[in-house]
């Protein structure tokens, strides 16, 4: 069993770093081309595909998202906007 693993996990991961190497836009390629960093990986399958995940591609770090905090609604400038447009198309309506 144990040989398997030894045999499957970087066959494992060869094959998936060749598959995200080529299919890397190549802006997202740093240090060399994609087309050496291919190569790299399918002639030293252990240290090329390593290699590939730890340097080869920008990876995102977190999403850049804004912290968002949650407001109370009568502290939300945007709710008591809504609010004022309401009421101001009710007098409006009503006014008809």
């Amino acid at each position: 069993m144990l040989r398997v693993l030894m045999f499957l996990v970087p066959l494992a991961l060869s094959v998936y770093a060749f598959i995200d190497c080529i299919s890397t836009k190549d802006d997202d390629v740093r240090h060399m081309p994609k087309p050496l960093w291919a190569i790299l990986v399918l002639l030293f399958p252990l240290v090329g595909s390593l290699s590939w995940i730890i340097a080869g591609k920008k990876r995102a770090t977190a999403p850049s998202f804004e912290r968002r905090q949650w407001v109370a609604p009568d502290d939300n400038p945007e709710f008591l906007k809504s609010l004022d447009e309401d009421k101001k198309r009710d007098e409006d309506s009503k006014g008809d």
